[in-house]
């Protein structure tokens, strides 16, 4: 069997695996997966502009909480009883705006992201988190305040994701089984149009504008415009990443869009793999993926307890275990979980099935002496 038909039977297993997942798991573990697919497109984003394009950000959960509460407010009705804005639109048109309203927030804020590089821009990007986190705590009739929003649920003509159960197979599915799909639908639509960035003519600008933007600019890179634009789209794909984030939890509170969301980020891509989807998508899993599972099985594993109990709680253990794997993939594993050394029995069969070069003829030097040159008179 070749090895790119091995590949595509792989895909398809993985496809077919992901798409039977919610006949079988609970919902705990759906709501679990569902985060880890809003944090996979909101860290491809992250990665075109950081891994990629070697801008830093630590503002990214700033445009996250635009996508969240901008598809809160476009799409609740107004409710007089709390004073809560809405502006009653359809869902799907509400989240499409949402995107559109955080890709709007990252072109405000991409004059500066053009013209500032490095760590300058990541304490520039650090003002929009306190600037975000005063907004959402006192813009009320917007956000809430401290206690937030409940999130309208997602719908489309006929179809509504909410809890009413609906009948597949003879499995009742609910909210989670039914945002499910919809996860898988926009995390391959993300992955799919970053790849086809990173593999085109902008993605190889963009690598260029990282490796030495002196040499990008000298050979005719649009280096302000195309920083920008990374930046415009580094922050849609947060947007996105929000309004997903929102259906899943069903409710949003400002505390949780702060700084330490956007730490997390940039462990997801420096764990994954720096300037690829995949990295992108395996350390969103890695990061997201550890609380639940600390938090799930915390009565049964050594020196994890429930908070207040005396032991490591779930959240500390998950930050000191992807805290040592920053470390670890920095120091001896530069290019993230994403390109982990191949096993033998791969590298064997790569190296077998690689093409065997043409022999080549050699032949006799030929030999000077000195009875056989010529002075040129």
């Amino acid at each position: 069997m070749s090895e790119a038909l091995t590949s595509r039977l792989g895909w398809a297993i993985g496809a077919v695996v992901l798409l039977g997942l919610p006949f079988y798991l609970e919902r705990f573990w759906l709501q679990a997966g569902l985060f880890a697919m809003a944090a996979a497109i909101g860290a491809i984003g992250l990665n075109l502009l950081t891994g990629s394009a070697g801008q830093l950000s630590l503002g990214h959960a700033f445009f996250l909480a635009v996508g969240a509460y901008g598809y809160c407010v476009l799409a609740a009705d107004p409710d007089t009883t709390t004073g809560l804005t809405g502006w009653g639109l359809p869902p799907v048109l509400a989240a499409v705006l949402a995107v559109l309203l955080a890709g709007v927030a990252g072109g405000l804020f991409s004059p500066i992201a053009g013209r500032v590089m490095g760590p300058y821009l990541g304490i520039a990007t650090l003002a929009l988190i306190f600037i975000g986190q005063h907004v959402l705590l006192n813009a009320h009739d917007l956000t809430g305040g401290f206690n937030g929003r409940a999130v309208p649920p997602m719908s489309v003509p006929g179809f509504t994701f909410d809890e009413t159960p609906t009948l597949v197979a003879g499995v009742p599915f609910g909210s989670m089984e039914k945002l499910w799909y919809l996860g898988l639908a926009l995390l391959a639509g993300g992955a799919l149009f970053a790849r086809g960035v990173l593999r085109g003519r902008p993605g190889r600008a963009i690598n260029a504008i990282r490796d030495h933007h002196t040499a990008a600019g000298v050979m005719g890179v649009p280096l302000t415009r195309l920083r920008a634009a990374v930046f415009v789209l580094s922050s849609m794909y947060a947007g996105l990443a929000g309004v997903l984030l929102a259906l899943a939890f069903q409710h949003t509170v400002p505390g949780y869009f702060g700084i330490a969301l956007s730490l997390e980020y940039l462990a997801m891509i420096i764990i994954g793999g720096l300037g690829t989807v995949s990295g992108a998508v395996i350390g969103a899993a890695f990061v997201t993926l550890i609380p639940q599972v600390l938090t799930k099985y915390s009565e049964s594993l050594p020196l994890v307890a429930a908070p207040g109990t005396g032991g490591i709680a779930p959240g500390e253990a998950s930050r000191y275990l992807y805290g040592t794997a920053v470390v670890a993939a920095v120091l001896f594993l530069p290019g993230g979980l994403a390109r982990l050394p191949l096993p033998r029995w791969a590298r064997r069969r790569t190296r077998d099935n690689a093409p065997t070069p043409a022999p080549v003829a050699r032949t006799k030097p030929a030999t000077t002496t000195s009875q056989n040159m010529e002075i040129p008179t």
